[in-house]
């Protein structure tokens, strides 16, 4: 295993990064000053970027660092499913048995954020991932849905997550009433080529190694090969590791990461 070959503590590049221990990118800086922002104002953000850009990581890290007897985060993953199933895992989510109606749940669903809100001092925080995929009706809901007050409070924070095409998508006349509330907006992208280098030496140093163990050369040919994407970085970078202690290697070049693509065909 090359985690002993490397002297590693732990396997570098999992996903199991502490939200304080996040590497810090330009992109991720943005979108962090964004959610802050959110976070003071209340009400709807938007973050799209591409599959495997760090989109969830600027969520964990805004939610990590959230007071849990001032805020409520709930994580719904499934914005495929119909609206009354998203009804009752919000509930859930919320703390509630949902009813049965979908007329009824929707009142539930107001009144447990408005009984946070109001009467708990805590704030409910609902975030949406996979948002690309949801169906017409599911966005049309969450406009009716996260409307109080006749649109003149926000006692929430919800995060839509999705890929690029979600923007291009809710500019449609159908969903200008949802569109129109979001507060902000970020294009997470992926890093930019002179981060990779220090984006590998920072999760080798979370694992317990501190000496270089890639090369120049080696970063990159990384940088190429994963548009700079960091879940691509990850698995180009985790092959390379594989590929270096079944070689022997102590210094890892282009020749590794090579080698590291090919069993990945990228």
């Amino acid at each position: 295993m090359f985690t002993m070959y490397y002297s590693f503590s732990s396997i570098p590049f999992q996903k199991e990064v502490p939200s304080d221990k996040l590497f810090e990118s330009v992109t991720f800086k943005e979108g962090m000053a964004r959610m802050e922002h959110l976070k003071k104002c209340r009400g709807i953000g938007l973050i799209a970027g591409e599959s495997g850009s760090g989109k969830t990581s600027i969520i964990r890290a805004f939610s990590g660092g959230m007071n849990n007897s001032l805020y409520k985060v709930v994580y719904f993953p499934l914005s495929t499913v119909s609206p009354n199933d998203f009804y009752r895992g919000l509930l859930y989510g919320l703390g509630e048995i949902p009813k049965t109606k979908k007329i009824d749940m929707f009142g539930q669903i107001q009144a447990s954020v408005l009984t946070l809100y109001k009467n708990q001092k805590i704030t409910p925080v609902i975030v949406l991932d996979e948002m690309h995929l949801a169906s017409n009706a599911f966005l049309d809901d969450i406009s009716l849905l996260f409307n109080f007050y006749m649109d003149s409070e926000n006692p929430y924070i919800l995060c839509l997550i999705g890929l690029p095409h979600l923007l291009d998508r809710l500019r449609l006349m159908q969903f200008q009433p949802l569109e129109q509330r979001i507060i902000i907006r970020h294009r997470h992208r992926s890093l930019l080529p002179e981060e990779v280098g220090a984006y590998i030496e920072h999760h080798l140093k979370l694992a317990g190694v501190s000496t270089p163990l890639f090369t120049a050369s080696a970063f990159e040919a990384i940088a190429a090969r994963s548009s700079c994407l960091p879940r691509v970085i990850n698995n180009i970078t985790h092959h390379a590791l594989i590929y270096g202690a079944a070689h022997n290697l102590k210094s890892l070049d282009e020749e590794a990461v090579f080698a590291a693509c090919d069993d990945l065909a990228l």
